[in-house]
């Protein structure tokens, strides 16, 4: 029975995780609030906030498990993407303990582990995606359309050249005054909106690459002109603003995950990373999964933000070959 530690810190969340094979034993968070009066996250308080939560987050999630530190059979980190400070918190911390209990190093992509959060068993009746899949991870800072073959070879097909998706709703979010992170707010009042009330370019980029850069200048030049018009028109047309940006983005998202499946003749269809917890996307993901006939995964919300327990799944398939790290082993930022 090999019981792994997990640890990620990539940016604002400070999380660890127990997992005995791919079964989660505890996943423990510690978000910050400090940047959410500047409208984003700010990288020196953001690694400052690592070094206070590290200890306390991984105790209680080694208390929760019913274990003890000297239980485990390796340390799992997250070794990048993500904001340099942050990372290092967490990747020395690991590198310590694992050098304290002379138990194995492992080294995750914060990406790969979006992906493999859809194999994390959390009952009996669980399905899993069969190989090859196609996964659309979206969030603040990626889109990507991954071809994966399995736990061990995953392809980008299609991404973003300029801005990322979540991106895109939090500027608008800050465009509308609202609160940051800006992604659920516009979720929740697009749920009172009219989805055609504004009309916002859609960007065509060959193949299966997104661009949402015009998508945001259309909405800023849109909203520009009905300023004009009316001085209140934010506040009289929130949700209709909402509901309209939220399509644009969606529906660009599903039509090249679409015309991605049919080239390649997948028979599943996922969604990842923190916007899969998107209401609209999930929604629409499911229509088009149903009139395709394809299978769809989409993840619990505990594993679509930032999480030590994706980045366990991930560590622990590359537990069962062996494929351990060294000490020398650094953060990288891209």
């Amino acid at each position: 029975m090999a019981y792994i530690l997990a640890i990620e810190s990539s940016c604002d969340d400070t999380s660890a995780a127990v997992i005995n094979e791919n079964r989660v034993l505890s996943n423990i968070i510690a978000s910050q609030k400090v940047h959410e009066k500047y409208g984003g996250v700010v990288p020196e308080l953001a690694s400052r906030a690592h070094q206070q939560n590290i200890i306390p987050v991984v105790d209680t999630a080694i208390k929760e498990a019913g274990i003890t530190k000297k239980d485990l059979s390796a340390i799992v980190f997250t070794r990048g993407p993500g904001l340099l400070g942050s990372l290092l918190v967490g990747v020395s911390f690991a590198k310590s303990l694992a050098m304290s209990l002379n138990i194995p190093l492992i080294d995750v992509n914060h990406l790969e582990a979006h992906v493999l959060a859809h194999f994390i068993k959390d009952s009996e009746d669980k399905k899993f995606p069969e190989f090859p899949f196609l996964c659309l991870l979206v969030s603040g800072g990626n889109t990507q359309i991954i071809l994966v073959r399995s736990p061990y070879d995953m392809e980008i097909i299609g991404k973003t050249i300029d801005d990322a998706a979540g991106e895109t709703f939090d500027k608008v979010a800050k465009i509308l005054s609202l609160p940051y992170p800006g992604g659920p707010h516009i979720d929740r009042l697009a749920k009172e909106g009219n989805i055609n009330a504004l009309k916002i370019a859609e960007s065509h980029i060959p193949a299966y690459d997104y661009s949402f850069s015009g998508v945001k200048t259309s909405i800023l030049y849109t909203l520009r002109d009905k300023l004009k018009e009316n001085p209140d028109f934010l506040e009289e047309n929130l949700n209709d603003i909402c509901a309209s940006v939220q399509h644009r983005v969606v529906s660009m998202l599903l039509k090249k995950m679409e015309k991605a499946a049919k080239d390649l003749k997948v028979k599943d269809i996922a969604i990842a990373g923190g916007v899969s917890a998107n209401s609209y996307l999930r929604e629409k993901l499911i229509e088009l999964g149903n009139k395709n006939h394809w299978g769809v995964f989409i993840p619990p919300f505990q594993y679509t933000t930032d999480n030590a327990a994706m980045v366990a799944i991930a560590g622990y398939y590359k537990f069962s070959k062996n494929d351990f790290a060294s000490l020398d082993k650094t953060a990288y930022t891209r």
